[in-house]
């Protein structure tokens, strides 16, 4: 199993958010979890990603256990994490903050890295020297996928890179997506709209209120009714 996560419990003060929460993602798939806000899809990543401590349970990455490790720790096995609302550097320019992807990294390939990024992300090489807080919301969420893949991971946990978007660019960044997990990437996406996720996913999971109330193949669940009726507007 490449990533596992065993029964997991978080808690924000005394409220848990995270109720025993069970799921795995093998090596090369796209995991969805969805669930309706305040289901624990953000808490579930942060947990992952070392960002809130488990209170109990265990989380595995390729066999090694990492719910004790710092989140850079976890950044250096090969775990990279694009934030809910992107969190790029809004006064650095978008060089920099592709560059700060790289903050674990002391190999020699990180340029050749970033032409990689500007191979995928074409329009981030022509506002290479941009303030990241002048990019359209499509584009600083290209920006904050290419910040997370300069650590060169193995695995990519996306929060709602949606969000916000205009419909015109959702389309662009769910085949953004789609073409990061054909060139090997496994990816654990949080995303709200459910009809796009689960027609690029292998498997999803479905929270609720901290727990997980469904699980399996994605197309298997596009045709449940129950996530028709919750999450797919009844079509």
């Amino acid at each position: 199993m490449f990533l596992e996560a065993r029964h997991i419990h978080t808690r924000y003060g005394k409220v848990d958010c995270l109720k025993g929460v069970s799921l795995s993602v093998e090596k090369g798939e796209i995991v969805a979890l969805l669930g309706a806000n305040g289901a624990g899809k953000t808490t579930t990543l942060k947990t992952i990603s070392g960002l809130i401590r488990p209170a109990a349970g265990e989380i595995f990455f390729k066999e090694k256990p990492v719910s004790s490790l710092a989140p850079e720790e976890i950044v250096r096995l090969g775990v990279a994490h694009a934030p809910e609302g992107r969190k790029i550097f809004q006064k650095l320019d978008v060089l920099e903050n592709l560059e700060l992807g790289a903050f674990v990294r002391r190999d020699g390939e990180i340029g050749k890295d970033l032409e990689d990024i500007f191979s995928l992300f074409p329009v981030l090489k022509k506002r290479a020297r941009q303030k990241a807080g002048t990019l359209s919301g499509g584009e600083q969420q290209m920006l904050a996928i290419g910040r997370a893949l300069m650590s060169r991971p193995s695995m990519l946990l996306l929060d709602e890179p949606s969000l916000g978007l205009a419909p015109i660019f959702v389309s662009t960044i769910f085949n953004l997506i789609r073409q990061i997990n054909e060139r090997g990437m496994t990816i654990l996406l949080v995303e709200q709209n459910a009809r796009m996720a689960l027609k690029i996913a292998h498997r999803a999971y479905v929270l609720e209120t901290g727990q997980v109330a469904l699980e399996g193949k994605a197309s298997d669940l596009r045709d449940n009714p129950v996530v028709k009726n919750a999450y797919l507007g009844g079509g």
